[in-house]
């Protein structure tokens, strides 16, 4: 992956609750540590957004869905265990950096 790469990461939630509170904070404290500012993040509200939340297949909240660069990656939950995150997304600490 090349260091200019930005990376789409998407995150539905479900309404303005402490668990989509939580996942965003994480996601927002993930990206700045291990992305350095090289990513794009969109949180949907599947309450506002209920069709996009159908095109793509969500079944729980909260769900993120990393769109770029491929391969297409998600992970269910409010996003508190960074090393899952990390190796859930492909996104193994120690290539996180790499030029």
């Amino acid at each position: 992956m090349s260091a200019t790469e930005k990376f789409l990461l998407k995150l539905y939630i479900t309404g303005h609750t402490p668990r989509s509170a939580r996942a965003i904070k994480n996601l927002r404290r993930i990206s700045e540590e291990d992305l350095g500012g090289r990513y794009e993040m969109r949180v949907i509200d599947i309450l506002e957004q209920p069709q996009l939340a159908e095109d793509e297949k969500i079944l729980a909240t909260p769900t993120l869905i990393k769109a770029l660069p491929p391969p297409l990656r998600r992970i269910i939950g409010d996003l508190s265990d960074t090393e899952k995150v990390l190796l859930g997304l492909d996104l193994l600490p120690f290539e996180i950096g790499k030029e």
